[in-house]
């Protein structure tokens, strides 16, 4: 069911900077994980307002981006997600978008079906993107291993730096 939800060309714009690798200097303002929540009037998806960390924060006020991306999530409201997973497998380093769709138990109701009719208007907007993930409470996401298993299975060795 789609809830007539529109994504805004903000949305999408973060998802296309995200996407497209850059130079050495811009890749230090480039988004590593930032957060999307539907508008007031519930009628339009667009940028949560300071939830994003950025790759230049990474190693100079962000510790583990991992950790503090998970932090960022409410404990209360949906939310989706774009993370940018830096992760080395046995063979070799790899990046990779993953769209998260964080919807906790602790949510309204409510709150739970207007996200879920809207994921897909988000998620068409989002091409090519490899690796998406329900999320529906903090045990399912604070551990770094189940990323991993999302992205790659056993294969995965790194996260972030971190071995798993």
């Amino acid at each position: 069911m789609a809830s007539g939800v529109t994504v805004t060309d903000d949305v999408i714009k973060v998802f296309t900077d995200m996407k497209v690798r850059k130079s050495a200097e811009e890749a230090a303002k480039r988004k590593k994980a930032v957060l999307f929540c539907l508008s007031e009037d519930k009628k339009n998806i667009i940028l949560e307002e300071g939830k994003e960390i950025l790759v230049g924060d990474v190693g100079e006020t962000v510790v583990d981006p991992y950790l503090t991306f998970v932090k960022m999530l409410p404990q209360n409201d949906c939310r989706y997600a774009l993370y940018d997973a830096t992760y080395e497998t046995k063979e070799t380093k790899k990046e990779d978008l993953v769209f998260i769709f964080w919807a906790p138990e602790s949510a309204p109701l409510k709150s739970k079906m207007i996200y879920a009719s809207s994921k897909d208007a988000i998620k068409k907007k989002f091409t090519g993107i490899k690796h998406e993930w329900q999320v529906n409470g903090l045990d399912d996401i604070k551990d770094r291993a189940t990323l991993a298993q999302k992205l790659g299975g056993n294969t995965v060795i790194t996260l972030e730096g971190s071995p798993l």
